[in-house]
């Protein structure tokens, strides 16, 4: 009985000690690359080699070669992520495609913090801009990620997650990565340029794009369409402006053919395009007064839209880089 005991108290120690996904490891074989290491384990998809050299970058050589001796970390069978940001239901994702692999975007949700942003009310619900902006980010960067795109989420709120309310919640829990917000404009704006110019740095992408998701707040009456700005002088933000001014102009002849947009690309000089170092478009998606503009936003639906609508321009900014 004791023999027995002792048995069942070392399996159960092993199940707890050591978890059931716990992550593959292997060594190379003498004159393997990295191609014909992965493809021994069948990795042989595009995303099994950058996620092995995502994985092992600090064990590979100058060229990204493979080192005898050394135990390198195996990428994912399949290709899936995780993203906690995205709330417990949402977090898991699937990378269905491949059409962003080699881009990195740095998403930053306007105010946040202390700074609540613009705010508007609707029957007695107060409507804060950093919430509503919070949400279309974190929309868009899984839009992304599920493209196989590099995405920094600059502006994060650990509870919050991707929420279906029309009504959303408002607290003061983001942070710039980690780091409480400011509440001085400046100091505020500067810290978010100086993590995305930290994190551009380190980045190998050659094709990195930043954009700022704002609200605007303008008198009830004065209902505005998707303004889209650049820093003067950036001929590739004023590009990327144009190319996301263009998809939202097709959705809207699409969807509401008779409305049109009126939605426009402009220079301007915003000090977190100014001053942060990857191309950036700065968006304003509505007036948060305007009760019309309010449904573009207080709708799941119509959020999930609009960062659909930015992640096909994304796209098709990245397809228009590569091919020249």
């Amino acid at each position: 009985m004791k023999h027995s005991l002792a048995i069942l108290s070392f399996l159960f120690l092993i199940i707890f000690m050591f978890p059931a996904t716990a992550q593959e490891t292997a060594k190379a074989n003498k004159g393997e690359g990295v191609l014909q290491f992965l493809k021994r384990f069948n990795r042989t998809k595009s995303f099994h080699f950058d996620r092995f050299i995502e994985l092992n970058r600090d064990k590979l050589d100058k060229n990204n070669g493979l080192k005898l001796g050394v135990t390198y970390s195996l990428p994912p069978l399949n290709n899936e992520g995780n993203e906690p940001l995205f709330g417990e239901k949402l977090a898991k994702y699937t990378i269905d495609s491949d059409e962003l692999n080699g881009a990195c975007f740095y998403l930053v949700s306007g105010h946040g913090g202390p700074d609540p942003g613009a705010i508007g009310e609707l029957r007695g619900h107060p409507l804060h801009e950093d919430e509503y902006a919070y949400d279309i980010m974190l929309r868009l960067a899984r839009n992304l990620m599920s493209k196989g795109a590099k995405v920094h989420i600059i502006i994060q709120d650990a509870k919050d997650g991707i929420r279906n309310d029309k009504y959303l919640d408002v607290s003061d829990r983001e942070t710039c990565m980690g780091q409480a917000i400011p509440l001085n404009q400046v100091k505020r704006l500067q810290q978010r340029c100086d993590k995305i110019n930290e994190l551009f740095k380190k980045d190998k992408e050659h094709y990195r794009r930043a954009l700022f998701i704002h609200l605007d707040s303008r008198s009830e009456s004065k209902q505005i369409d998707v303004f889209f700005y650049h820093y003067d002088g950036s001929a590739k933000g004023k590009h990327l402006a144009n190319t996301l001014q263009n998809v939202f102009n097709r959705k809207y002849d699409k969807h509401q053919p008779l409305r049109g947009f009126s939605g426009t690309v402009s220079p301007r000089d915003l000090f977190v395009i100014k001053q942060s170092l990857p191309v950036a478009v700065f968006v304003e998606l509505g007036n948060i007064q305007n009760s019309r503009d309010q449904q573009r936003f207080l709708l799941d639906d119509n959020r999930q839209a609009l960062a659909n609508w930015m992640c096909e321009g994304l796209i098709e900014d990245y397809k228009n880089y590569k091919n020249k």
